[in-house]
């Protein structure tokens, strides 16, 4: 049987988890509202030097790893490598101690 402070967990842990995806679509949708704005923008009042790539590429490159981390996609830096490395840096501090016991 599920106490009451396993399940109040697990609600917690299922709104945050909803509010990082919203939080994500928010992202996604300012993403392509701004950048078609900054395409009409540019296409208006200089359409012979194109710049609007410039800030759609780099906030690109923040929504993808942002849409990474959200949806638990991280092939170098994932929740395996963090648990090892959370492990190893525990096992150095016990060994440190250890060692000036």
């Amino acid at each position: 049987m599920e106490s009451n402070y396993q399940s109040e967990e697990r609600y917690f842990k299922a709104k945050k988890r909803v509010e990082e995806i919203k939080g994500f679509y928010g992202n996604l949708a300012s993403y392509i509202v701004v950048n078609i704005g900054l395409l009409a923008l540019n296409l208006v009042t200089s359409p012979d030097h194109l710049w609007f790539y410039w800030p759609m590429i780099g906030w690109g490159i923040g929504v993808i790893f942002h849409g990474m981390k959200v949806f638990n996609y991280m092939p170098f830096l994932g929740q395996d490598w963090e648990q090892q490395k959370i492990r190893e840096i525990m096992e150095k501090e016990k060994q440190q101690k250890d060692t000036y016991k």
